[in-house]
């Protein structure tokens, strides 16, 4: 069977248009994310993302980097978008994330770089901290797809996702990639501005899951559609590991693909933490790892 993506459907029937006029709308007042801001990002006001009507773009190309099923042996067709709704005093992305950095452009650029990546070979169209940008998107992918773009839209995302924004993106999202950083509100306040991120992220994640479902492989081993969680091992457990897998395991599924991320290493404003200035440790990682297989998650990434 030919692969036809999420959003064909509805550019077919009508309804990717009307989407793309609500995700307008909903820059005049801008609730893009549980934020909420508030503020006319059509006429340039910008909120804790600080981005106005304009999408900054890093940069794009063919990643290698990225989960077998994304990367495959062409690679992820990914765009880095500038700016964020968290403010992670870790983030090893700091000058893409914390400040505006790339080139302003317009969706109808966006739509052109979505094509040329596909042109390219690449397996998907990987979309990098898409939340605060997801209005331009829309328009951007309904531009590309009537140009003829058929690559599956992946939804690289921190986590902390409107159940609002996440419904106006049914249909048109084929893979949604979501962190889940924590289990505890406290820590989620103290290392990434977010008082209620938890709450949000299993509520998003539930939004996600019950759209695209577990995620789904072709003959050849890369992603159609589905769900992929990312979840990186905070020194001391910080995270709050058990408990998120627990939440995998017992409320979303136990054919959940996971990334158990071993990476962490003290960037950014880290130093200033003596918690979290430090690489995690073996033992911390196969921890975690084990505690994955013990409840029945054994579809775990392999690097």
């Amino acid at each position: 069977m030919v692969f036809q993506p999420a959003y064909a459907g509805l550019l077919n029937s009508g309804e990717l248009e009307k989407r793309v006029i609500q995700a307008q709308q909903r820059l005049e007042t801008c609730d893009l994310c549980p934020r909420d801001c508030g503020i006319n990002r059509n006429m340039g006001e910008t909120g804790i993302c600080g981005v106005g009507k304009r999408v900054w773009m890093n940069s794009y190309g063919p990643h290698h980097g990225e989960e077998g099923p994304l990367r495959g042996w062409r690679g992820s067709g990914t765009i880095f978008f500038s700016g964020c709704n968290l403010n992670c005093l870790y983030c090893q992305n700091a000058d893409i994330s914390q400040s505006l950095s790339g080139s302003k452009i317009e969706v109808e650029t966006l739509a052109e770089v979505m094509l040329d990546l596909e042109s390219r070979g690449c397996h998907n169209i990987n979309l990098v901290s898409p939340t605060h940008v997801a209005a331009q998107i829309i328009q951007a992918v309904y531009l590309a797809a009537q140009r003829g773009l058929q690559s599956p839209l992946v939804y690289n995302t921190g986590g902390y996702d409107s159940l609002s924004t996440l419904k106006m993106l049914n249909g048109i999202i084929d893979i949604y990639m979501p962190d889940m950083k924590y289990s505890r509100a406290k820590v989620g306040e103290k290392y990434s501005s977010i008082p209620d991120y938890p709450i949000i992220n299993q509520q998003a994640v539930k939004e996600m899951h019950w759209q695209v479902g577990d995620l789904v492989l072709d003959q050849q081993g890369i992603a159609e559609r589905g769900l992929l969680i990312r979840h990186l091992v905070l020194p001391g457990d910080l995270a709050g590991s058990s408990d998120i897998l627990s939440f995998l395991a017992e409320e979303i599924s136990l054919n959940t693909y996971i990334n158990i991320m071993d990476q962490y290493r003290p960037a950014y404003l880290a130093q200033r933490h003596s918690e979290i200035n430090r690489r995690i440790t073996l033992d911390e990682y196969r921890g975690v790892v084990d505690e994955a297989k013990k409840l029945g998650l054994t579809r775990l990434d392999k690097r």
